[in-house]
């Protein structure tokens, strides 16, 4: 209800109300630095100027960040001792079945977090995402680093998803397929539209 964010003299939205409904796929689509800040605010990583939010009381999130860097800056662990410190079951069959799910098998599991590339840090996201088994979904940017087999594999995900996504993409084609609702953030505004890209 009524958020308003600025950067200095740079208004990046103000007045946005929306209720998210059941089974609402939402993308965001405008100025990037817009809907990345109001992802933030949604997962309380930063603040609004005005207006408040609630989320339902069954609601629970997972957030795939437009920049990853601070999930992985300083981190020296596999990936299977990184993908540890998120779950409550720490054995290594329980946390190979998600990384297993994002094609880390065998002895991958145990390369160095520091030493992964763009796409195999999206890749770890993803896999920390469904270990949370949330039923509301923030993506910003998802397939970025990502190949088209991956971003196919993504995009299928998506679609098949049972929750409710709020995500921004430059893929048309994930935009087009994945979204029900369309909501624009323009420095002049915002518009809400139901219904297909």
């Amino acid at each position: 209800e009524g958020l308003s964010k600025s950067i200095g003299e740079n208004v990046l939205f103000k007045d946005l109300s929306f209720r998210v409904n059941k089974d609402d796929k939402i993308a965001f689509i405008g100025n990037e630095l817009a809907i990345t800040t109001l992802f933030n605010i949604l997962m309380e990583e930063d603040v609004a100027d005005e207006g408040s939010f609630k989320f339902g009381v069954s609601i629970t999130t997972s957030y795939f960040p437009h920049d990853n860097s601070k999930y992985f800056e300083g981190h020296t662990e596999s990936i299977l001792d990184w993908m540890r410190q998120y779950s409550s079951d720490q054995t290594e069959s329980y946390l190979r079945n998600f990384l297993g799910r994002m094609l880390f098998s065998n002895e991958s599991v145990f390369k160095q977090v520091r030493v992964l590339s763009g796409g195999e840090k999206v890749r770890c996201m993803f896999s920390r995402m469904m270990l949370f088994g949330s039923n509301m979904l923030l993506l910003d940017q998802p397939t970025n680093h990502l190949d088209l087999e991956s971003i196919t594999a993504v995009n299928n995900g998506l679609s098949d998803f049972k929750g409710n996504i709020l995500f921004s993409s430059h893929d048309y084609e994930i935009v087009n397929t994945v979204a029900n609702r369309i909501i624009e953030l323009t420095p002049d505004g915002w518009q809400d539209f139901h219904g297909r890209y």
